[in-house]
């Protein structure tokens, strides 16, 4: 297990490059075994969940070429179906959670697949059953394997059918959108996740032979074809990264510019932020973040305390809400984050809250900050990132505190942000990694 040493109190400046999207990435490249064909993936991100996805591949006798440090080219011509059937693919799937987006593609060209309990952050329950209901209606069969505690999924063919998803997932979305493109006949889904990375993948398909409309809105028409072929796709610049910097750079007081975020497609993240006082400047395709020496939280036109909460895209992703949190312990004024998807995601707090933050925790979805700006700095302290994103946030905190912390399993931090570390440091952070 590897720890971070983090001696706050110290201000950056520079420029950052965020990296590819972690959540498209995972997407896209289940998606290469839809075809035989190459299929060429630039700007994907070096962080642990899309390693151990690329390797599953190789286990899968996928050939994997790395072209250059983010662009890696696939060909599934040569799938070995018959590992699909040990306990080392089962138990490797079910390490990670991004692993279950390979059961569309492995069901619509071989006609079977396996799902297993996965794993992944613990945020709380994560059910699948958007996935399974999903596939069922395209004609899949789940049969429970009891000795092995898992899904055997299988079909004699695929077919086409209405459905109005029960909740607009964006792992099920994209699980039965790779499904359904090789699926015989129509299939139309209703309140569907429209996230810029559905809306990406939705674009590649096309580009691979697929036939999908409705890209970028909550109803998908995918007429079925019979097979894909090979294509070349770029992904996202992440917007969790692009918002975790705002985030780190007006609480330390930094300068910062965050390069190439891909502004158009970070919905209401900038607004977001504003809102919580904090300056963003767009500058083309960049965002500059000046120096704060404070800001100020917003209240609503009553004067009523200001809610930052999370909602089905095109709202506030719940994946920048810790980061959010965090922010506004330093802020002047008071905000309730409610954290509407996952009822675990807001636990963190008290390690927050022993480094001197004002924090209420209302209830597992609920919490409200009471800012006391410059008056209250956070200290430093002994910390554990449980998550991706509360152990970014924490990582925050940690950079604006006064006196040194020190934070363990800081491999969470590892599976979703690209050397952190060397990144910051190279902007005048203070992070030693044991």
């Amino acid at each position: 297990m590897s720890s971070f040493i983090i001696e706050g109190g110290h201000r950056l400046s520079g420029e950052i490059y965020p990296q590819g999207a972690k959540n498209e990435a995972l997407e896209v490249i289940c998606a290469v075994l839809l075809t035989p064909e190459r299929v060429v993936v630039r700007n994907v991100p070096d962080i642990l969940d899309i390693r151990n996805l690329i390797q599953l591949l190789r286990d899968m006798s996928v050939r994997v070429e790395r072209m250059s440090e983010d662009t890696y080219a696939f060909q599934a011509d040569t799938v070995d179906l018959t590992y699909l059937n040990t306990d080392h693919f089962a138990g490797r799937m079910s390490s990670l959670r991004g692993s279950v987006m390979m059961i569309g593609p492995l069901l619509a060209r071989f006609g079977k697949a396996i799902l297993p309990q996965v794993g992944g952050d613990k945020i709380g329950r994560r059910r699948l059953d958007t996935h399974i209901t999903g596939l069922r209606k395209l004609n899949a069969r789940f049969t429970y394997d009891a000795s092995r505690q898992l899904y055997v999924i299988d079909t004699q063919q695929l077919k086409g059918a209405y459905m109005l998803l029960d909740e607009a997932s964006v792992t099920g979305t994209a699980n039965i959108l790779m499904t359904a493109v090789l699926a015989e006949g129509v299939t139309t889904i209703y309140n569907a996740a429209c996230e810029p990375y559905i809306q990406q993948l939705s674009t590649m398909l096309n580009r691979m032979g697929a036939r999908i409309s409705g890209i970028g809105s909550n109803l998908l028409t995918i007429e079925g074809v019979t097979s894909l072929h090979g294509t070349e796709h770029t992904i996202l610049p992440d917007m969790i990264e692009v918002g975790s910097f705002i985030g780190m750079a007006a609480m330390t007081g930094s300068d910062m510019v965050i390069k190439n975020t891909g502004y158009d497609k970070l919905g209401i993240i900038p607004d977001s932020f504003r809102r919580i006082g904090i300056r963003v400047e767009q500058q083309g395709d960049d965002i500059h973040v000046p120096p704060h020496d404070s800001y100020e939280i917003e209240t609503f036109m009553d004067g009523s305390i200001m809610t930052v909460a999370d909602a089905t895209w095109p709202g506030l992703t719940p994946d920048l809400l810790s980061v959010f949190l965090v922010v506004a312990t330093q802020a002047t004024g008071s905000v309730l984050i409610h954290q509407k998807m996952f009822e675990s995601r807001l636990f963190f707090v008290d390690k927050l809250i022993d480094m001197g933050a004002q924090i209420i925790l209302c209830d597992p979805h609920r919490a409200t900050v009471i800012g006391l700006g410059n008056r209250m700095k956070l200290r430093g302290a002994k910390l554990v990132s449980p998550d991706i994103r509360a152990g970014i946030a924490l990582l925050i905190a940690a950079m604006s505190a006064e006196g040194t912390s020190h934070m363990d399993n800081i491999e969470q931090i590892d599976r979703g942000y690209q050397r952190i570390d060397t990144r910051l440091n190279k902007l005048g952070a203070h992070i030693s990694r044991l």
